[in-house]
């Protein structure tokens, strides 16, 4: 194969790679050292728009999120919209701008997709902490048990 192939090739893989991970503990470890993950914590940390909310009433539901929590589960499932919205713009613009890139070229698109799941896991994180603060114990430990049960495999 020519540079320029194997440049486009390795730039979709990068793209697609990235635009597939997940806002919450995929930086964590590498994708084969991960524990299967609960489809609770997937649903809180995907980026991929077009199931978002059907993760977010999956997460809802393991949340075992009640009536009087509802506003402040509003923001988390806002969060989470918000970030796969960003995601897929992303995505989009790079697709639509993919032409030649150079090893510079490269680094930077992948700092701009670091940069977007940084901030959609500050987004996250921030509206998350308001409804996790407002759960009593018992519902912390769902919640606990959740997310545990999603990121790098326990040894």
């Amino acid at each position: 194969m020519n540079r320029p192939v194997i440049s486009q090739i390795v730039r979709s893989l990068a793209v697609a790679t990235l635009a597939g991970t997940t806002l919450f503990a995929g930086a964590l470890a590498p994708a084969s050292a991960q524990a299967p993950k609960a489809p609770a914590a997937a649903a809180a940390t995907s980026s991929q728009p077009e199931t978002v909310e059907e993760r977010i009433t999956t997460l809802k539901t393991a949340l075992k999120i009640t009536p009087a929590q509802e506003s402040n589960w509003t923001g988390v499932a806002t969060a989470m919209r918000e970030n796969a919205t960003a995601m897929e713009t992303l995505v989009k613009t790079k697709r639509a701008t993919s032409v030649e890139m150079n090893a510079m070229d490269d680094l930077l698109t992948y700092q701009e997709f670091s940069q977007a799941r940084l901030d959609g896991l500050k987004n996250l994180t921030s509206a998350f902490r308001t409804l996790y603060d407002a759960m009593p114990s018992d519902q912390k430990k769902v919640a606990d048990g959740v997310f545990q049960s999603y990121g790098p495999a326990k040894s």
